[in-house]
């Protein structure tokens, strides 16, 4: 069985109950980095956890609700007394017939002590020796709880996204695949975006600022909205901007981006903005994608008719 099949199976027998993940490894292996990605996935993570805490944490485990359901507990090995601690634990969760997956986080000797030169960390298992020496004693410690392993990844050649993305295919289920898309609609006379991903500057599009029926209504007002649909460089700029994020979305998803956010600004944050914004969210939401939608300077301005999006 692969480890996506194996992931799958652990998923599907654990959604009703708590899914406990204990990440171990070698020192400079990528724990910390994986933990930090599996609590993007929406994991509770508890780094250096004492052994001995562990059965705490499964007692826990069971009686939380929601998200808290969904744990991670890190476990270094700095002494032998920890050592032993852990492995009695794990034998003692397996007797108990306690769930569990086990992620060793691996790398070669190469890798990690080109990490540890980079870092200039003394290495924990030889403090006043070379790193060499302290890898080798750790590899020999720890063998047998990487044969006790469900997942070994070898972080050696791996980039953060490849690392993240082999992350959220075995622990991420259904809800770690969706990248959440903030659309938000500004005027540049109140300000930049400053957390904007992109930005798009639409003032070069027809403005019912001009027209005085349509003066004071939003962007979403159907008068407002067909008022600017209906010019050529409109409908030209629409299939360009459809095609652009048709290609740009998918693309961001592949890459492990959580979050992304798009910014739409005309002078005032009420017309041409907000017609746009709302255009690329109804877009997203279309195909099917996690977005939501704001008109951040909107009502900072005189809005006497303003038609409300369901987001």
């Amino acid at each position: 069985m692969c480890w996506e099949e194996r992931a799958m199976t652990v998923e599907q027998e654990t959604r009703d109950s708590c899914r406990l993940i204990i990440v171990t490894g070698m020192s400079g292996g990528g724990k910390t980095q994986a933990s930090r990605f599996l609590e993007d996935l929406g994991y509770f993570c508890v780094d250096n956890i004492p052994p001995v805490l562990i059965p705490k944490f499964v007692e826990l485990c069971k009686h939380a609700g929601g998200e808290s359901r969904k744990i991670v507990l890190v476990v270094d090995m700095r002494s032998h007394a920890f050592f032993d601690a852990f492995y009695h634990t794990l034998e003692n969760l397996d007797k108990d017939g306690v769930p569990y997956e086990l992620l060793f986080m691996d790398a070669s000797d190469g890798a990690i002590i080109r990490r540890y030169k980079e870092t200039r960390r003394r290495h924990p298992m030889a403090p006043a020796s070379r790193i060499s020496e302290g890898i080798a004693k750790e590899r020999e410690r720890l063998a047998s709880i990487r044969a006790k392993a469900t997942y070994v990844i070898d972080s050696s050649e791996l980039k953060k996204v490849d690392l993240r993305d082999k992350l959220r295919r075995l622990f991420g289920g259904a809800d770690g695949e969706q990248m959440t898309i903030n659309v938000v609609s500004f005027g540049f006379k109140y300000g930049m975006l400053l957390d904007a991903d992109m930005v798009f500057d639409v003032r070069f599009l027809p403005n019912p600022f001009y027209v005085d029926t349509m003066r004071h209504k939003s962007g979403t007002v159907p008068e407002v909205a067909s008022y600017i649909e209906q010019w050529p460089v409109t409908k030209e700029f629409l299939k360009h901007l459809d095609g652009m994020m048709d290609f740009l979305i998918p693309q961001y998803i592949k890459e492990g981006k959580s979050q992304f956010v798009i910014a739409v600004g005309c002078t005032g944050g009420m017309h041409r903005s907000v017609f746009t914004a709302k255009h690329i969210y109804d877009r997203l939401m279309a195909q099917g994608h996690f977005a939501r939608l704001e008109h951040r300077d909107l009502m900072k301005n005189d809005v006497q008719e303003h038609v409300r999006e369901e987001c």
